[in-house]
């Protein structure tokens, strides 16, 4: 029997190695994406290129507005914070942390499962390369998988557990691209920039720009997509 796995899919390379990985591993992916408000939606269009690319069985694009909130640079007129290299990323709580975003995405996913009787839900967060985002943490993951298994009737009356995924989750950023070059995920699909141009170009120097980049450069390759 194929097991069936909710994958949250954002266009970036992380998700896309978590669908390889998942796939890898027998499952049938139903990824889910999400217009949130976010600064640009050119992740939403490397989303659907991953979700065929790695074949999917359904890609759902949620529409959510968390720019009636704010409070991120990524939903909110904040300029994204921008450097010349890894080592100028400063710590703490960076301003592109989206209040509660992966609790949000996270109980979006939980209710598909629960339609589809999926047991399993894959999210690529990781806590070493993770730019000081709480909702990145195994703390978070651990704690919403108790809550999950509390709060839905599928899991209660099927008696069985539901389990949150995170493969990535003590992976460096360069492990991470080796592994789904491994796999065969084709990076060029993705995008991981915060701020991209109007023509979809990275910026090169945002966070996330940059910890990209760096995984390239351990693993001696060029990032053509970056």
């Amino acid at each position: 029997m194929t097991k069936k796995a909710v994958l949250l899919l954002s266009g970036g390379l992380d998700s896309a190695t978590v669908f390889a990985i998942a796939k890898a591993h027998g499952y049938e992916i139903y990824a889910l994406s999400f217009r949130y408000g976010q600064r640009h939606a050119i992740e939403l269009e490397a989303a659907s290129h991953v979700a065929k690319a790695l074949g999917a069985k359904e890609h759902k694009i949620a529409e959510i507005d968390l720019r009636l909130f704010g409070g991120s640079a990524l939903t909110a007129n904040i300029d994204v914070p921008k450097h010349n290299a890894v080592s100028e990323i400063g710590e703490g709580i960076p301003v592109t942390y989206v209040p509660a975003r992966n609790t949000i995405f996270l109980s979006f996913a939980l209710a598909w499962a629960e339609v589809l009787g999926a047991f399993d839900i894959f999210i690529g967060v990781n806590a070493l390369d993770y730019s000081g985002y709480p909702d990145c943490r195994p703390e978070f993951i651990e704690a919403f998988e108790v809550m999950a298994n509390k709060a839905t009737a599928y899991a209660i009356d099927a008696k069985q557990r539901i389990s949150i995924h995170t493969p990535l989750i003590n992976m460096s950023k360069a492990q991470i691209i080796r592994k789904g070059l491994e796999l065969g995920v084709d990076y060029d699909l993705t995008i991981s920039c915060y701020d991209p141009t109007s023509d979809g170009k990275p910026c090169g120097k945002c966070d996330s720009c940059l910890l990209r980049a760096m995984g390239f450069h351990e693993n001696k390759i060029i990032d053509v997509a970056n």
